[in-house]
């Protein structure tokens, strides 16, 4: 009767109330979402477009996790500004270019676009040196493009043609340059390759550090924390950045995730929570976190917490799981380009004919590559060009077997 009466008592008690810390209640401090929500002092942004000036973060931009963040003082000039705005405006007119091919039906397959999220992209690459490294997962056309990819190499890999990245032959999720390693299709794979490239730089003595990205529905992975084993053992110089969209393959993060604080999942690994959806924010967390990395310190866990406005991938609507009204509420309220355009306005940086010649610039480069890429011819339909790029070159064996004898390829011939 007594064992009865226990069970029924466990049965009755939630199962995370048994588990909760005694202060799990009590008030957390959320990172703030708002694109626009950085000051300056106008009367102290000066007259010269290279002059570094004194941007003021929200209290709200930065949470850290057994260390101490960033500064919310970010040093910027007109030009910096000027580029970040034109950066994350042609990554967005490029996914555009991207979702009206696929809805044509030029573009095949599987196509994960990252319009919302240009802020991450953009604002990485303004904190990192060419010599850095970075490693993503399929949503990966923005970095690439951030990376030294060219609009016409990206769209005509998305159409297949022998001009793109990867000569027409990896797609969406497979574009690869100098810096830049991918665009990975396996969920999570690139996080311990990501280390990978990072133990590189420690042995090599090179004070780089690697920027190793996947999104909330990668971080339940088992690699994920195999790598962060690892790299915390042997301090390898490497930032574990979640790029925390709200939502996996058609799941809300708190469906998939029993902690969603991304950022403390490194455990014996600091950690830093950023705003992602505002470009400043974002170079200055990037900017410290290869200053943190690349110091001896080891790695770092980084969450970016950003919203994507299409679906997971073209084949998703995106709203079976969310509703039209958020989605439209992100996109009216906490747009990095908007959030962006507002300060740059209101601190008087240049007018706003100025920067509709900045969007006419990116429409013009858009468009103008779009168009030379739906003309570049498609790969030769021949063994020589199926059988090429799966070794390094000049490193072929004497030759490969097809399905049949007759489709043996020579690599000598």
């Amino acid at each position: 009767m007594l064992a009865r009466s226990v069970k029924a008592a466990r049965l009755a008690t939630p199962l995370r109330a048994c588990y909760a810390p005694a202060n799990s209640f009590s008030l957390r401090r959320n990172v703030t979402t708002d694109a626009a929500s950085s000051h300056a002092d106008k009367d102290a942004v000066p007259a010269e477009d290279d002059k570094k000036f004194t941007v003021n973060l929200s209290p709200e931009s930065f949470e850290s996790y057994k260390i101490e963040g960033p500064s919310t003082e970010v040093e910027v000039s007109k030009n910096d500004l000027k580029k970040m705005y034109l950066d994350m405006v042609t990554i967005r007119r490029m996914e555009m270019a991207a979702d009206k091919l696929y809805k044509e039906k030029k573009i095949r397959g599987f196509c994960h676009l990252s319009t919302g999220q240009e802020a991450v992209a953009a604002g990485m690459e303004h904190a990192l040196t060419p010599e850095d490294h970075v490693i993503t997962a399929y949503r990966c056309h923005g970095f690439a493009l951030m990376r030294g990819a060219t609009v016409k190499s990206i769209i005509g890999e998305l159409l297949g043609r022998r001009e793109g990245i990867a000569y027409g032959k990896g797609g969406s999720m497979h574009m690869f340059c100098k810096g830049f390693y991918g665009g990975n299709g396996i969920v999570g794979a690139q996080v311990p390759v990501g280390a990978g490239i990072g133990f590189a730089m420690k042995y090599l003595n090179k004070k780089n550090t690697t920027f190793a990205l996947y999104g909330d529905g990668a971080s339940n992975q088992g690699q994920v924390f195999e790598a962060y084993n690892m790299a915390k053992l042997w301090d390898i110089p490497v930032v574990f950045a979640c790029e925390n969209n709200k939502y996996g393959m058609g799941t809300a993060a708190n469906r998939s995730s029993a902690l969603t604080q991304y950022y403390q999942r490194g455990q014996y690994i600091p950690g830093l929570k950023v705003n992602g959806m505002d470009v400043l924010a974002v170079k200055q967390a990037s900017a410290w976190a290869r200053e943190y990395t690349t110091s001896g310190n080891g790695p770092l866990v980084m969450e970016f917490v950003t919203y994507r406005y299409g679906g997971h991938s073209m084949s998703d609507p995106g709203t079976t799981y969310r509703t039209r009204e958020e989605v439209q509420r992100m996109r009216s309220t906490q747009d990095p380009i908007q959030g962006l355009k507002q300060k740059i306005l209101e601190w008087g940086i240049v007018s706003e004919e100025d920067l509709k010649s900045l969007d006419k610039q990116a429409k013009q480069l858009v468009d103008k590559e779009v168009k030379e890429a739906e003309e570049a011819p498609f790969p030769e339909n021949t063994p020589k060009i199926l059988f090429e790029d799966i070794y390094v070159r000049g490193s072929e064996p004497d030759f490969m077997k097809g399905r049949t004898l007759e489709e043996t390829h020579y690599y000598r011939e």
